[in-house]
């Protein structure tokens, strides 16, 4: 299958870096295109070179790569292809990242601190990228970081639906692991009709200043609780979050996250939690110790897939989730 698609006057190339190649295979699938041949590798001394095997010369170009560990590898070698396709007298760029690296640090904390996700976008933008296309972005601000076209993707329909078809709906509770997330988690409960519960989490005074509680506001004694969050990293808060909604009788919990970062001790942490089940996105590659049968991944490629299509036909991103 070529990596071209062609409509009118206008063409379509879809290229990926080295990080996810399932994902992008599967989105160039669901475009009925192929994956242009690309050379790449690494010098001895980790360098990376990137060479494209077809003329990019006029095309509207789509790169993907989602940012995995090695991430600032990935980052990197994103940069290296978006430059070459500059070089290659590319019509147009746009830059998919279903998973944007850098996303929690996109403000200042403490004095001396960077903004990483606002350098990450002016590296994209220096570059050549003239577009982004991300999938649930750690925080809306992000899209203002990039100086030209962002395209922020939802798997939320994606998810719940899911989620919706294997439950009692009656008994659902859509829980938001903390404050930040209750936007987020507002949307689920209008999807698919359920109340809403929060963790709060905060310090207790009585053990000093170190210990941390977990109060959960709203009914979730004898339901089935479905935390929602956009990543789970290490895993600590998300199954902290599910056993505070254990201890306050929930019947069961089901975790959900568009992200599946799942690094350091997160396999022990899922494989022991009492959670019944986590549910991610493809948006990237699970590591092999976590294919356990109560994870359930599901595939974000038809959802890219359907914001390029867009995209490449000036059509309208935004309509895919007015009626979510």
């Amino acid at each position: 299958m070529t990596g071209i698609k062609t409509t009118g006057e206008k063409k379509m190339m879809f290229f990926s870096g080295r990080a996810h190649p399932e994902l992008a295979e599967a989105i160039a699938h669901e475009l009925g295109v192929g994956v242009v041949p690309t050379k790449a590798f690494d010098f001895a001394n980790g360098e990376i070179y990137v060479r494209y095997q077809e003329s990019a010369r006029g095309a509207d170009c789509f790169l993907i790569q989602s940012h995995t560990a090695p991430i600032n590898k990935w980052i990197m070698e994103q940069l290296i292809m978006i430059d070459a396709l500059k070089r290659a007298s590319a019509r147009s760029i746009t830059v998919i990242v279903p998973f944007y690296g850098y996303a929690r640090q996109d403000k200042k904390h403490r004095g001396r601190e960077p903004i990483s996700a606002r350098l990450v976008a002016d590296l994209m933008k220096t570059a050549g990228a003239d577009r982004i296309l991300a999938v649930d972005l750690h925080t809306d601000q992000i899209q203002g970081f990039f100086d030209g076209p962002v395209d922020h993707l939802f798997a939320l329909p994606l998810l719940a639906d899911y989620v919706g078809s294997k439950v009692d709906r009656d008994k659902l509770t859509i829980v938001s692991p903390d404050a930040g997330r209750v936007r987020v988690a507002d949307r689920w409960c209008d999807r698919l009709g359920a109340p809403l519960a929060i963790v709060h989490k905060r310090r207790d005074k009585d053990v000093a200043n170190q210990v941390t509680v977990h109060e959960v506001v709203g009914d979730v004694e004898g339901r089935i609780c479905v935390l929602v969050d956009d990543m789970i990293d290490t895993g600590g808060t998300i199954c902290a979050a599910a056993d505070a909604l254990f201890a306050h009788g929930a019947e069961d919990v089901i975790v959900t996250a568009t992200h599946g970062v799942l690094s350091g001790p997160a396999a022990d942490r899922l494989k022991n939690s009492k959670v019944s089940e986590f549910v991610f996105t493809d948006s990237l590659p699970t590591p092999g110790e976590l294919e356990l049968d109560k994870i359930t991944v599901l595939s974000i490629a038809p959802t890219i897939a359907s914001a390029v299509r867009e995209v490449f036909q000036d059509g309208s991103v935004t309509s895919l989730f007015d009626e979510q």
